[in-house]
């Protein structure tokens, strides 16, 4: 089935949440979201654990369903999204998680290869050709040939940016990404993240609760409190936010 998608020009944004109730399983567990991030955005999501943060990726990407108010991701209505199309939707996302989720049996670069194979790559030559591309992009060339338990930490995430950069998405949706990583190592993880937002216009969206790290990487910010998700600047908000 062809994609017929467009994608949005940067007048429009990539992520469009108009009044839209988030569900996580069978609850509401945020009311009224109102979200436009656009092309080339940096975008935090804040708050405590259980306040929705997470909910909210997984109905970008088509995991949850939005059964009330407006809400669009990269050309895609989610507002009775068919199940045909989620592929199709995710193809346009790249997804980064805080556990990696790479194939163990299998190299870093049969890994990158998976992906390209599932989402329609067929000429062996284009596909290497991308999966030496996106190894450049994080440093991980010299590391093709590993297998994931042979990587740190921090090169294993390195990896599953890379295969969030296999279809060259408009948007990167990062749940909590170094929430497994020391400081050090975090800190080289989001310098990759900034440099791909700003070389390439990538919008990134972070989950996080880490206040160090969008102090010292400047982004908009999105507070999780209440049953509501609102942008804010204000920093008593934020921390209020994050006080457990």
């Amino acid at each position: 089935m062809e994609d017929k998608t467009l994608q949005p020009t940067k007048n429009e944004p990539i992520v469009s949440f108009k009044k839209a109730d988030i569900q996580g399983g069978d609850n509401v567990v945020i009311y009224g979201l109102d979200m436009n991030i656009n092309p080339g955005d940096f975008v935090y999501i804040v708050g405590k654990v259980g306040t929705g943060k997470t909910s909210i990726i997984r109905t970008m990407i088509g995991e949850n369903p939005l059964r009330k108010g407006f809400g669009e991701v990269c050309g895609y209505k989610l507002n009775g999204l068919r199940e045909r199309d989620i592929p199709f939707l995710r193809r346009k996302i790249g997804v980064v998680f805080q556990d990696f989720q790479l194939l163990m049996d299998r190299t870093v670069e049969d890994n990158l290869e998976f992906v390209l194979r599932a989402t329609g790559w067929k000429d062996r030559n284009a596909t290497d050709k991308r999966i030496r591309e996106v190894l450049e992009d994080v440093g991980m060339t010299h590391k093709a040939h590993k297998m994931p338990h042979q990587l740190s930490g921090g090169e294993q995430q390195r990896v599953a940016i890379a295969r969030s950069l296999l279809n060259k998405p408009g948007l990167i949706i990062a749940d909590e990404p170094t929430g497994n990583l020391d400081n050090e190592t975090a800190d080289g993880i989001l310098r990759l993240l900034t440099g791909i937002n700003k070389e390439d216009g990538t919008a990134i969206v972070m989950v996080t609760h880490n206040r160090g790290i969008f102090e010292k990487y400047h982004g908009r910010i999105f507070v999780c409190k209440d049953e509501k998700c609102e942008e804010s600047v204000n920093e008593e908000v934020i921390d209020l936010a994050l006080t457990i």
